[in-house]
C-alpha cells in the first residue's frame, strides 16, 4: 500500500511517501524551490517521491493532507469576528487566498496533482483524505518511534484550533487526552519574543535560543506576572492584551513594548544585553511550561516513554532539561518536528489508524533511517556537474578520502561534505554538512563570518562517535538527530580567569571554554549529534579517522548552506555554495575539489 503525505500552505511544505510502514522518501519543498521555509504546494517533492519509488500517481492508494482546512477556516473567521473591527486589514489580505486556494483544498490538491499527471478529477478526489493537524504531529512522533506505548506531547504555533496536545499512543492507536486551544500558544509566545528581539518568525527561533545563554533571566517575573499564567497541571493562558498575532500583521503591540520599556529590535541592528536578557528570560519560562506539561502528561498516563513533535520540540535546550529531570525512561523526538513532519504523520495516521494495520516495533531502532530520506547522487552524477563547470577534481577511493579529509581538518581547513541521501528536517546530519576541527578557538568565528555569513553568537554542533559520547559530554543516551543539549564534561572544560569571569554579553565569545571550544556554547553546553556506524557508516568512518589521528572523536557539523538559503540538495548547488564562500575543500561522493591548489 502506497500512501502520500502532504503538508503545505503555512511553512515548511513537504511530501512523504510510505509503502506500508516503510518510509520510501521524505523531503521539504524548499530543497527544490530554493525558497527557505517554502509554504507552496510541494509539487517537486511529490515528483521526487514518485521517482524514488519508481511509481506513478495512479499507484498511490491515498493522498493525505496534514490538517483540516474547514476547521482552520472556522478558527480564523471566528477570531476575526470576535475582534472586529480590529484586524480588518489582515482580514482583507487573508480572505482572498483562503477563498481561492485553501478553503476548498481538495479541489486545489486535485488541480495541483493533475499538473504531474492528467488523471480523472473524480479518481483523484477519492484518494484524498485529511488528518487533524495535531494528530499528524502526534503520529509523526509516535509511529516511527521504537516504543510500543508512549505519552505524546505536541506543541507548536497553532493547527486548526489546537496549540498543545497530550496524547497516548499504544501499538497502532493514538488517543488525544488533553488540548490547549488558540490563541493560547507556547509556540506563538516564543515567536512573539523572536519578533521582539529582531529575528524572523518561523525561522529565527533558533537564533533566540542561541542568544539566550549570553543573557540573564531578568524579566521572568514580568513575563509570568503579565503575559502568561502558568498552571501546575501543565496548562497555561496568555493575556492577549499584549499580543497582536490574532488579527494583526505583527506579533506584539505597543502595550507589550511599554511593558519592557523598549521597542522591538530592528533586524540586523546591534544586539545589546537587554535583548540577550529578554531572550534568556523567555527561554527559562518556556522550559518551565514544557516541564510542567510533560510532568502532567506522565501523571495522566503513567507511561515511561515520551514522544515529542511540533515546532517547539526543536527547542533542544528545553529537551535537554526534560532529560535532566529524569521524568521518563526514554524520549524520542521527530527530527522533522515542525510542519514538514506533518506530512509523515498524516501518512502514518492513515496507514495505522484508518486501515488498522499492525505496527511492527523494533525496540532498538526507529523507522527514520537516520532521517536520510531525500535525493542522492552517484559519482557519475557528480562527475557530470564537475565536467559542466570544468572543475579540476581528484577522485579517490574511500580509504584515501577519509585520510585526506581528516588531514585537511587537522590543518584547519573548512570542508563542504556532500554524501548520500539528503536529510529530512531542519538539521544537517552528516550528508549535507560543513565540517571543521572542534579544537580550534577560531573556527566558530571563521565559519560564521566567512562561510555562513551569520551572527557570531550562533553555536555549532559536535558530531561525535556514539560510543565516545560520555568521554566528552555528560550524556548517556543517543542523540542522532541533534535534538538535545548536553553539558560538556567537566574534565574537558577550561578554568576561567578572574577577568574572563567578569565578561558580559558577546564579549564571552573570546573565551576558550573547553578543549573543544568551537562546539562549546557560552554556558558549557553543546547541541549534540551522536553518530552511529549502522545509520551513517560513511560519516562515522570519517570521524573515526579524525579520531585516530587526533584522539578527538568529534567534528564541527553545521548545515551546508549560507544564511537565508535552504540546505543544498544537488551537486550543482553544493559547488555554487562552495565557490561563493571561503570554504577550502569540497568533497562530493569520492571527488575532492581544492579551492586554491590541487593536491
Amino acid at each position: 500500500m502506497y500512501i502520500l503525505g502532504i503538508s503545505a500552505y503555512y511553512h515548511d511544505s513537504a511530501a512523504v511517501l510510505i509503502k506500508d510502514d516503510f518510509i520510501i522518501a521524505a523531503v521539504q519543498e524548499e530543497r527544490f524551490s530554493r525558497k527557505k521555509h517554502d509554504p507552496d504546494f510541494p509539487i517537486k517533492s511529490i515528483e521526487y517521491c514518485l521517482k524514488e519509488a519508481n511509481i506513478t500517481l495512479p499507484e498511490i492508494d491515498n493522498i493525505v493532507f496534514y490538517d483540516k482546512p474547514f476547521i482552520k477556516f472556522e478558527r480564523i473567521l471566528l477570531t476575526y469576528i470576535a475582534e472586529a473591527p480590529k484586524g480588518f486589514k489582515s482580514f482583507q489580505e487573508a480572505m482572498p487566498i483562503w477563498l481561492k486556494e485553501k478553503l476548498f483544498l481538495k479541489s486545489t490538491i486535485v488541480n495541483e496533482l493533475r499538473s504531474i499527471e492528467k488523471l480523472s478529477k473524480k479518481d483523484l478526489r477519492k484518494k484524498i483524505m485529511f488528518s487533524e493537524h495535531h494528530i499528524a504531529h502526534a503520529s509523526s512522533a509516535f509511529f516511527p518511534s521504537p516504543f510500543e506505548d508512549a505519552v505524546i506531547v505536541t506543541i507548536d504555533g497553532v493547527g486548526e484550533w489546537t496549540t498543545t496536545s497530550i496524547a497516548y499512543g499504544k501499538n497502532n492507536k493514538i488517543e488525544i487526552l488533553k488540548e490547549i486551544h488558540f490563541p493560547h500558544s507556547l509556540g506563538l509566545l516564543y515567536s512573539a519574543f523572536t519578533y521582539y528581539c529582531g529575528f524572523k518568525v518561523n525561522s529565527g527561533e533558533y537564533k533566540l535560543m542561541g542568544l539566550a545563554p549570553y543573557g540573564q533571566p531578568k524579566y521572568i517575573d514580568k513575563i509570568r506576572d503579565y503575559l502568561v499564567t502558568i498552571n501546575e497541571d501543565g496548562s497555561f493562558a496568555l493575556d492577549m492584551d499584549y499580543f497582536n498575532y490574532t488579527t494583526g500583521l505583527t506579533m506584539t503591540n505597543d502595550k507589550f513594548h511599554r511593558l519592557f520599556g523598549r521597542p522591538p529590535r530592528k533586524s540586523e541592528s546591534e544586539i545589546d544585553e537587554f535583548y540577550m536578557d529578554v531572550a534568556k528570560s523567555i527561554q527559562v519560562v518556556t522550559e518551565e511550561i514544557i516541564i510542567n506539561i510533560v510532568k502532567y502528561a506522565k501523571k495522566l498516563t503513567g507511561s515511561k516513554n515520551l514522544c515529542l513533535a511540533g515546532g517547539v520540540a526543536l527547542n533542544c535546550v528545553a529537551n535537554g532539561k526534560i532529560l535532566e529531570k529524569n521524568i521518563f525512561d526514554d524520549i524520542w523526538i521527530q527530527p522533522a518536528a515542525s510542519d514538514a513532519g506533518g506530512a509523515l504523520g498524516a501518512a502514518f495516521a492513515c496507514y495505522f489508524m484508518e486501515y488498522n494495520k499492525p505496527r511492527i516495533i523494533d525496540n532498538n531502532n526507529d523507522k527514520m533511517q537516520g532521517a536520510l530520506l531525500g535525493p542522492q547522487f552517484t559519482n557519475d552524477d557528480i562527475k557530470n556537474i564537475l565536467d559542466k563547470f570544468k572543475v579540476s577534481a581528484k577522485k579517490v577511493n574511500n580509504d584515501e578520502l577519509f585520510e585526506r579529509v581528516a588531514d585537511a581538518l587537522i590543518n584547519q581547513k573548512v570542508i563542504g561534505w556532500f554524501q548520500g541521501r539528503m536529510e529530512y528536517g531542519p538539521r544537517a546530519l552528516g550528508n549535507r554538512s560543513i565540517i571543521g576541527d572542534p579544537r580550534s578557538q577560531k573556527m566558530q568565528s571563521i565559519i560564521n563570518q566567512k562561510i555562513k555569513f551569520r551572527e557570531d553568537f550562533r553555536p555549532f554542533a559536535p558530531s561525535i562517535l556514539l560510543e565516545k559520547t560520555k568521554e566528552f559530554f555528560e550524556f548517556d543516551k543517543s542523540s542522532p538527530y541533534m535534538l538535545f543539549i548536553a553539558n560538556v564534561s567537566k574534565q574537558k572544560r577550561i578554568m576561567l580567569s578572574e577577568v574572563e569571569k567578569k565578561l558580559n554579553g558577546l564579549d564571552k565569545l573570546i573565551i576558550a571554554k573547553s578543549i573543544i571550544p568551537a562546539v562549546t556554547h557560552v554556558d558549557y553546553t553543546a547541541r549534540l549529534q551522536t553518530v552511529d556506524s549502522r545509520t551513517n557508516p560513511r560519516y562515522y568512518n570519517l570521524i573515526d579517522k579524525f579520531y585516530e589521528k587526533t584522539d578527538c572523536p568529534l567534528v564541527i557539523n553545521t548545515s551546508f548552506n549560507v544564511r537565508g538559503e535552504p540546505i543544498v540538495c544537488t551537486p550543482e548547488e553544493a559547488y555554487h555554495c562552495f565557490m561563493r564562500t571561503e570554504m577550502d575543500i569540497l568533497v562530493m561522493g569520492n571527488y575532492i575539489i581544492y579551492k586554491k591548489t590541487m593536491d
